[in-house]
């Protein structure tokens, strides 16, 4: 796939209670000329610990440490002015559609229009069971609760009947700047992201690259509901510190490449702010 035009490079990082805030973090990423920001999103880590953590080995403090996102973007948008903000991701299941929907339409207005609503179901199941939520139906539930709330927030009057989400008409504003919502990327590499993806999102945030013939497999899932590759956001979280792998990702087709960042002070993440500003100027 050959290079995309407006390649856009950003930050994520867990923003704990002890690491650099997030209105000093905000402002260091767009002073440096970065394009966005994302946050993600753990309500809690119930003390059990009975689901492995994915990435092996004991499970991070800053999981269980992490501000909410909405009040953290709200308070990044409040000093920003041009760069994207977005979560990286929230966890649908574990959110009342009608609250969210308001939650992302007020964030979205108040920073005109600079969301994105990165979104997943998560992985582990006593976090979710503390919500009351159905961990083994639980992307059914995510993609209800998504399409309820573009219900909201497309119509004046919206209501919405499914197998998790039942609501009658109702009323709320405010409404996105974007007719139908803000974008709705999905994050997740499972074998049924494609079809997914294609059906209710607007873009794809797989992390650290593509395995074999999976672009291959996006185009055709997106193909078959009428819609084209290049109309969707490919967004690469964990892009790599390093110009030649950054240029092969571009050329796998990601237009979004997203560095990670640790949960640390500004000594340590403002030098790396600097790393990344010069990465992405190197490629422009």
């Amino acid at each position: 796939m050959a290079f995309r035009d407006n390649i856009s490079f950003g930050v994520t990082m867990f923003p704990t209670d002890q690491a650099i805030q997030p209105v000093d973090l905000a402002q260091a990423v767009e002073e440096r000329g970065l394009d966005s920001l994302f946050f993600p999103e753990h309500t809690h880590i119930p003390t059990s610990r009975q689901t492995p953590f994915p990435g092996g080995g004991d499970l991070p403090e800053m999981y269980w440490r992490t501000h909410d996102p909405f009040v953290a973007l709200g308070a990044a948008a409040a000093v920003t002015q041009r760069i994207t903000l977005g979560t990286g991701i929230c966890l649908v299941i574990e959110r009342d559609p009608i609250t969210l929907a308001k939650e992302v339409a007020s964030l979205d207005v108040i920073s005109a229009g600079r969301f994105v609503l990165g979104i997943g179901a998560g992985w582990n199941r006593e976090e979710m069971e503390n919500h009351g939520a159905d961990y083994k139906n639980r992307w059914k539930v995510v993609r209800e609760k998504v399409l309820a709330m573009k219900e909201i927030w497309a119509n004046d009057e919206a209501e919405f009947h499914g197998d998790y989400v039942n609501f009658d008409p109702l009323w709320s504003w405010p409404k996105p700047t974007r007719p139908g919502g803000p974008p709705i990327w999905i994050g997740a590499n499972s074998k049924w992201v494609f079809d997914r993806v294609a059906e209710y999102a607007d873009g794809w945030m797989p992390i650290g690259g593509l395995g074999s013939g999976n672009m291959a497999r996006m185009e055709e899932a997106l193909s078959a509901r009428g819609r084209d590759v290049k109309d969707l956001d490919l967004a690469l979280f964990g892009a790599p510190m390093d110009t030649d792998q950054l240029k092969g990702r571009v050329e796998q087709g990601f237009d979004h490449l997203i560095f990670t960042l640790p949960p640390a002070g500004p000594d340590k993440i403002l030098p790396l702010l600097d790393q990344c500003a010069k990465l992405a100027a190197a490629m422009r």
